[in-house]
């Protein structure tokens, strides 16, 4: 499927969510819900905790949840490329590549860089080349959702907070209701992409672990 087939105001939106939350974010909750309930019913589920718990909690909250599950102290990370290759050169050459097509096409990374999630799926939505998208679709955003997907499995979860701890001696305490809410829009864009998409992710043979590069640069500052 082409992305004149996509409602590539759809992309953005979900692309939105995962931006740093600010005022407005319930407005951007309630556009998402309406066209998850008419065009992908199948997704509904997936979106509904984020969307509940958005209604029932301050901005500042969920501020606050959004840097403790991506930046401090962090479940897991929106940059893709150091998702799926860590430090290694491959991010580098990755960045490089990446930071051209948003020059071309004019998409405004802001403060953050060209691998970071939100931006990626803008930069899908601008594309004129269907089998550029495809391929940054196969091998790098279908890969890196479902590495940020398992990092929230309890297991790994519980494995970063030792880290976390044994470096830095205390560990940012997460709402128990709330603190991987997080994964539910990651989960719901997956499942757009799936619907939209007849893809099969190029599985990579050697791919980095969040949870091992973080304990390697927590051994180097060390």
């Amino acid at each position: 499927m082409t992305v004149t087939k996509i409602n590539s105001d759809h992309y953005r939106l979900m692309a939105g969510l995962l931006d740093f939350p600010e005022h407005g974010l319930i407005e951007q909750v309630n556009e998402v819900r309406t066209f998850l309930d008419s065009r992908y019913p199948d997704a509904v589920d997936n979106f509904r905790p984020f969307y509940e718990l958005v209604k029932e909690i301050s901005v500042d909250d969920i501020q606050e949840l959004y840097t403790r599950t991506f930046e401090v102290q962090a479940i897991t990370t929106l940059d893709l490329g150091y998702l799926l290759f860590g430090d290694d050169y491959k991010r580098a050459e990755l960045l490089v590549n990446l930071n051209r097509e948003h020059n071309t096409v004019g998409n405004n990374c802001g403060h953050e860089l060209a691998d970071h999630l939100p931006n990626v799926i803008r930069l899908i939505t601008l594309l004129e080349d269907d089998e550029l998208r495809r391929e940054l679709l196969k091998k790098l955003i279908i890969p890196g959702l479902k590495k940020m997907i398992g990092d929230f499995d309890p297991e790994k979860l519980e494995k970063k907070n030792e880290v976390y701890v044994k470096h830095h001696k205390t560990l940012i305490e997460l709402k128990e209701h709330s603190g991987t809410f997080y994964q539910f829009p990651i989960i719901t864009l997956l499942s757009m992409i799936e619907m939209d998409f007849e893809l099969t992710a190029i599985e990579k043979e050697e791919t980095s672990d969040f949870l091992t590069s973080l304990s390697t640069e927590m051994k180097i500052e060390d």
